[in-house]
């Protein structure tokens, strides 16, 4: 008999994963919405541009594997406090020195990383405290973090237009020294923690093939979220003329809905399986991208449909993770940092590939259609895998969860 979910690990531990994820987001994707304004004041190139936005996701990604290292041998309470004090500390920086330079911002971008970074922390801290069966939940609350983008989106073109966008950055610090506090009381490390591994133990994962596969389906679903959260701000300025503010609120709507659904991607995952929700929410994602890349003349079809790919790509994030548990249950916190930095780089790809081909061609349509086939190589992926999966780690007799 099944456990309740609130009853069957630790809600306090949850939350402040949940709120440490959440605002480490919202930091690390911060020069996305003010990268109009600080486009125009340092007078960048749209391959500037794109680089800018692209840097602190890419930071992150590597940083990645690093915080799932501190995880396994420092737990993950510690590994968050750690990481919080540095993000605290980088933005009180740039604030009160002030950033004046296109080598400054992406300095600053490097050090925002570390926030990415929050990712390999906030999930197996989460995770650690839940049986097989409500992993998909689990690290759906957790990973709904993703929604700090929308308040990055929401908030900061707004105040950099009231104190200027150097002054955001010492805003930032406020939030963020609350969510610091509350994960110092109310966040523990679940009695279950393994123990730590060697560096033999973590490149061996490396040798496993389903961990690649993993990191692959994991750079389209988050990579497409996130670098599309960091370019939606500049593609509504550049293709309709939107001004910061309202091209954040178009942003905001867009990243809103990917972050909403995460949770809900792990759900509909643990009903239904994990593979069968990727296989429609890649299909959509790839279908709904490639209609977009055409330029819609309407800004309000081009939000709609950019709403729906970002539902589908929200969607993808829970349900990949409601999978990574099941596989590597004694290795999630290295394969939390392994799969979050894939999607990282694919993040950094799209988010940078954005700027290049604005600047190359004139238009975004080529950044776009690349990064929609991707979605489509990872459903042909994933239907290769499928059976094999369904049949191993994934059969009914070695897990009551759904596959």
């Amino acid at each position: 008999m099944k456990t309740s979910f609130w009853k069957a690990g630790h809600p306090p531990t949850l939350f402040s994963a949940f709120l440490y994820f959440d605002l480490s987001f919202m930091v690390w994707v911060i020069l996305g919405p003010l990268a109009v304004q600080i486009a125009a004041d340092l007078h960048l190139t749209p391959a500037q541009k794109g680089l800018m936005v692209a840097t602190p996701v890419l930071a992150g990604a590597l940083l990645r594997p690093i915080m799932g290292v501190l995880v396994d041998h420092l737990k993950p309470r510690m590994a968050g406090l750690i990481g919080q004090v540095i993000v605290l500390a980088a933005l009180a920086l740039a604030w009160y020195g002030g950033v004046e330079t296109y080598r400054q911002v992406l300095a600053l971008g490097a050090a925002l990383g570390v926030a990415g970074a929050s990712f390999a922390v906030a999930l197996p801290l989460a995770s650690r405290w839940y049986p097989p069966e409500h992993q998909g939940a689990a690290m759906g609350i957790a990973g709904a973090g993703n929604s700090g983008t929308v308040l990055a989106a929401l908030f900061a073109p707004t105040l950099a237009a009231w104190y200027g966008w150097n002054n955001v950055f010492g805003l930032a610090v406020i939030p963020l020294a609350v969510a610091f506090v509350i994960y110092t009381v109310y966040a523990k490390d679940s009695p279950e923690c393994p123990p730590a591994k060697s560096l033999h133990h973590y490149l061996a994962v490396l040798k496993d093939r389903d961990a690649w596969w993993f990191m692959f389906f994991y750079s389209v679903t988050f990579g497409g979220f996130v670098g599309l959260a960091q370019s939606l701000t500049i593609y509504f300025n550049d293709q309709y003329g939107l001004d910061a503010v309202t091209a954040g609120y178009f942003t905001a709507a867009c990243v809103f809905a990917g972050s909403l659904v995460r949770p809900l991607g792990g759900m509909v995952a643990d009903r239904t399986g994990g593979i069968r929700t990727l296989l429609f929410m890649y299909t959509a994602a790839a279908l709904l991208i490639f209609i977009v890349s055409f330029g819609l003349k309407d800004k309000f079809m081009a939000l709609s449909i950019l709403v729906g790919g970002m539902l589908a790509l929200g969607m993808g994030n829970g349900a990949v993770f409601q999978l990574v548990p099941q596989r590597f249950r004694k290795e999630i916190g290295v394969m939390t940092g392994l799969v979050g930095m894939a999607g990282g780089i694919g993040g950094f790809y799209l988010a940078s590939s954005l700027g290049y081909s604005k600047q190359l061609t004139g238009s975004y349509q080529l950044g776009l259609l690349i990064f929609a086939s991707l979605a489509v190589l990872a459903l042909v992926g994933l239907s290769g895998v499928k059976s094999r999966w369904r049949t191993t780690w994934g059969s009914a007799a070695v897990t009551a969860a759904r596959v």
